[in-house]
């Protein structure tokens, strides 16, 4: 019987201790915080579950969390699809290829906070492009700071400005590993562009269009500096998302003990849809 050499681990195993390191100790930090109180000078009083159970019942938790949904829901129902059509749409070969790919890969390169004030000024009602262009060239009452429809509006474009990129990306490397064989056997068989995509393009994306799913869902759904940088959760509460909420517990509020069983809670639920995901995405893969 062949032996196995796993004298690699050793190679990896300071970067595994490198990372458990950094992860496992702000967690423990932040477990050690959930179920205690203190009041500062390093005085802890124990406390159990009540944060939890405080967290769980409170409307203000509810509330937040349902904008995070219904955003991470608007923004893969946008992004997937738009992602999959421009990747489409993009040539396999020539000169515009290197073209493209720069392109598409420019809004990714920019910092989350630089997005995010690059489009509070571009949207500012009488000094920014976009809402002087709206108030006084096509006469559409629009004001983020005050009106929510409009500040939710500008925070999903905003975002699909941002991040489509890379669905279209990843969709694009699973097109261009697709064999000129199969596309020479559809059209000698006569297939439609409906059926190459059906039965062609779309089986050969599905592992990278998993992969796109799970980043955009773990993205938009822990997502902070953007939105917060252009509407600071408001109007009102109106984009206050679960991410800004907690740094409001956790710093405005300096509420720490309820701050840490949020952020637990938050973990929890962002691991288990990913998991949910993942596991009806590739289902039919295992069987």
């Amino acid at each position: 019987m062949r032996k196995v050499n796993q004298k690699g681990w050793f190679f990896v195993l300071p970067v595994l201790i490198l990372v458990a390191f950094n992860a496992l100790v702000p967690m423990m930090t932040v477990v050690n915080y959930s179920v205690q109180e203190t009041f500062g000078d390093n005085v802890f009083f124990w406390q159990g579950l009540d944060w939890f159970q405080q967290i769980l019942r409170s409307e203000r938790f509810h509330a937040a969390l349902g904008r995070q949904f219904l955003f991470t829901a608007m923004i893969l129902a946008i992004e997937v699809p738009l992602g999959v059509i421009i990747a489409l749409s993009m040539p396999r070969k020539g000169f515009w290829v290197p073209v493209c790919l720069v392109t598409m890969a420019l809004p990714m390169l920019i910092p989350w906070n630089v997005v995010g004030a690059m489009w509070n000024i571009f949207t500012l009602p009488d000094i920014g492009l976009l809402g002087y262009l709206m108030n006084h060239t096509l006469g559409i009452d629009y004001n983020m700071t005050q009106d929510p429809v409009a500040a939710w509006i500008t925070v999903i474009v905003m975002d699909v400005w941002h991040w489509t990129s890379l669905v279209v990306l990843l969709c694009y490397a699973g097109l261009v590993s697709i064999p000129d064989a199969y596309y020479q056997a559809a059209k000698i068989d006569g297939a439609s562009n409906w059926s190459v995509f059906r039965y062609i393009q779309l089986p050969k994306m599905k592992q990278v269009l998993t992969i796109a799913v799970l980043l955009r869902f773990m993205d938009s759904f822990n997502i902070y500096t953007e939105p917060f940088v252009l509407t600071g959760g408001g109007p009102g509460n109106s984009t206050t998302l679960l991410s800004i909420d907690l740094v409001k517990i956790a710093l405005g509020q300096f509420d720490l003990g309820p701050a840490a069983a949020m952020s637990l809670i938050y973990f929890a639920i962002t691991l288990f849809v990913s998991w949910l995901f993942y596991t009806l995405m590739t289902r039919n893969d295992a069987k």
